[in-house]
């Protein structure tokens, strides 16, 4: 056999062992360890262990940057259990815990509270497996000090806080540090005042939350984030609320995805800067929809039922301007009636993307600019390349005020009239000057169609309403 054979022959062996060894190593990959890819993130099997961890995408051109908001930890849905402290709550006896860990809480009782006083760069992992915790002016979880608490549901569990302390920022759930919530099972919180209130930064991601009180259902003061989850919100006052009186630039709210149901007496979801909205299913019922400074949604299905504005951006944060920017999803806004807008930005409006569909007499409103580069408008169920500037008539005293709209031109008109007439029930008194937003019908009883003296004269600004003390003094979170 000649030496060009032996090569060709040799080469030929060399190949096939290769093959043979790339084939081993993969069925050999292939059973160790198996990922599957669902909805919620991803599942990765390894013998009889598994883990859930929930992924995060980040939106190009966002205002927050979801990849810096979650950890590796924050997103796993379940504690490692090697090495946990166990407990089992009982009636008027607290828990103590002062350094870092995982503690399993089960059991039922009243009066129990579960303290953390942990050190500062302590990582505290609370896991709550079937625990019942009824509170009669005492938090269920408080957190004084720590690096951040991990509240992990993994069986069903109850909160319940009683009180009659209404001039305080308490809750069920109250901590001084980063609190985290996630798991794979169901919280359910009753409160007299808040849900949970975090002096710091909330993050959810992960687990199922029904929670139900007098004031917000939850409350931070640097910023609400959540990456998964199905929340179930009916608030006496705000479902979501993120405000610190200290730093404007902080107090956001940020939702990646999950299933969201806000029931709310006043604003379903209300940050001082920044509401961005990169995904979920939001379904809202309150008196207004979502409110901030710089509103920005990427993407998601919204749909809201508001008695005030359904999205407003409103003068709140010196950082930035305010602006309502679309970019993505499905938004649908019901409005009722009276002076109700649907979008409502005391600074611009920006459309690049997405299917906007607003029911109601005064569907955009806006001081600044608007622009429309892209997406749909539906406006009363008709399809518009526009966005149209509507605002109250009204004013000073004299006849009643009328809707206007504002045109391409700049022209206004009343926008249920043809022909530029006036109303045969006005007979020609147009209602003195149209300027500005008219005032709620509750705001100029007995006023003799003056200005209210706590405005001085000056009209007031919709959507910077004054809130009650306890929305506003970060003080008062105990």
């Amino acid at each position: 056999m000649d030496k060009k054979k032996i090569i060709i022959m040799a080469v030929v062996l060399i190949a096939i062992l290769i093959a043979l060894v790339a084939g081993t190593e993969s069925f050999r990959s292939s059973t160790s360890s198996e990922t599957v890819q669902n909805n919620t993130g991803t599942t990765s099997k390894n013998g009889s262990t598994e883990s859930t961890t929930i992924s995060t995408t980040t939106v190009a051109n966002a205002k927050i940057n979801a990849s810096d908001i979650f950890t590796t930890r924050d997103l796993k849905q379940e504690a490692d259990l090697t090495g946990a402290t166990k407990y089992t709550v009982s009636d008027n006896t607290d828990i103590e815990i002062n350094k870092e860990g995982v503690y399993v809480i089960s059991g039922s009782a009243k009066n129990a509270t579960i303290n953390v006083t942990a050190g500062e760069e302590d990582k505290v992992q609370l896991v709550l497996d079937h625990v019942t915790i009824e509170n009669q002016d005492k938090e269920c979880i408080h957190v004084e000090t720590a690096d951040k608490v991990f509240v992990t549901t993994s069986a069903q569990s109850s909160l319940t806080y009683k009180t009659t302390d209404v001039e305080n920022a308490t809750g069920a759930i109250l901590s001084r540090s980063d609190l985290i919530l996630n798991g794979t099972s169901t919280l359910t919180i009753n409160s007299e005042n808040n849900g949970i209130v975090g002096k710091d930064d909330v993050k959810i991601t992960g687990g199922t939350y029904n929670i139900t009180t007098s004031k917000n259902a939850i409350r931070a003061n640097d910023s609400i984030a959540i990456a998964e989850g199905t929340l179930t919100l009916k608030a006496g006052t705000d479902g979501l609320h993120a405000e610190n009186n200290d730093d404007d630039t902080k107090g956001y709210i940020y939702v990646g995805s999950g299933t969201i149901n806000i029931n709310a007496a006043d604003d379903a979801i209300h940050a001082v800067s920044v509401v961005q909205i990169d995904g979920g299913t939001i379904d809202i019922t309150a008196a207004e929809g979502v409110e901030g400074t710089y509103i920005q949604i990427n993407d998601g299905t919204i749909s809201m039922k508001a008695t005030d504005d359904g999205i407003n951006a409103a003068r709140k944060s010196t950082a930035y301007t305010p602006t309502v920017e679309i970019n993505g999803g499905s938004i649908k806004i019901d409005m009722g009636q009276g002076d109700t807008d649907g979008i409502d930005s005391n600074g611009d409006i920006i459309v690049n993307g997405g299917t906007i569909e607003v029911t109601g007499n005064s569907t955009f409103d806006y001081d600044g600019k608007a622009e429309k580069n892209g997406g749909t408008i539906i406006i009363n169920g008709v399809e518009t390349d526009t966005i149209p500037n509507q605002m109250m008539g009204g004013g000073m005293r004299g006849g009643r005020g009328q809707m206007f709209q504002q045109g391409a031109d700049g022209t206004t008109m009343p926008n249920d009239l043809g022909g530029g007439e006036f109303p045969r029930d006005m007979s020609g008194d147009f209602g003195g000057m149209r300027g500005g937003r008219g005032f709620r019908q509750e705001n100029m009883e007995n006023l003799n169609g003056e200005f209210p003296p706590e405005f001085n004269g000056q009209k007031p600004m919709k959507g910077n309403r004054q809130q009650t003390t306890e929305q506003t003094s970060e003080e008062n979170v105990i």
